[in-house]
């Protein structure tokens, strides 16, 4: 069900107030498993306390946003970090209440607006090739496939993934 445009849509920086909502969406399986994680990330409070201390120090150059829909209510998060030559990486995750209802499309945009305000010439995204949703918003949001940058593979990272991630960027 997409939504009409009179529906309320909050897209807001992460706070402390937000950390419960973002507990429940990093440990539920379902909204992790295309990233790897199918039983979710096992995070702790604790950790998820220092990673907004690290995001809010790293302010405006990255940021984290918290997701509301004035029914659902928490819907969940979009991100951008810009990296060294103007890159800018992208995420966004939902619960699956949800999906499916034009809050993806509304809140990424958001997020690439506000990357390209702090300096980005370029963002990326690099979803689980078996994440046909996210590839088919991503396209519908202007990214293209391309072959990905040297600068920004990190093997480490590949290294712990069981796939090849599809990359995409938009200028």
């Amino acid at each position: 069900m997409a939504l009409d445009n009179t529906h309320i849509i909050i897209i807001k920086e992460t706070s402390f107030e937000d950390l419960d909502n973002t507990f429940t969406l990093w440990n539920s399986g379902e909204v992790m498993k295309f990233v790897g994680f199918p039983n979710g990330l096992g995070i702790t409070h604790e950790k998820l306390q220092k990673w907004l201390k690290y995001i809010e120090n790293k302010r405006p150059k990255t940021n984290h946003y918290s997701i509301y829909d004035e029914v659902i209510g928490y819907c969940g998060e979009t991100f951008y970090s810009i990296y060294e030559l103007g890159y800018a990486s992208l995420d966004i995750k939902l619960l699956p209440v949800a999906q499916g209802r034009g809050i993806a499309y509304k809140a990424l945009s958001y997020a690439i607006e506000e990357a390209f305000k702090q300096g980005a010439i370029k963002v990326w995204v690099d979803p689980n090739p078996n994440n046909i949703k996210a590839i088919s918003l991503y396209e519908r949001l202007g990214f293209v496939r391309s072959q990905m940058p040297k600068h920004l593979i990190n093997q480490e990272d590949l290294d712990n993934i069981d796939f090849i991630p599809v990359y995409m960027e938009k200028s």
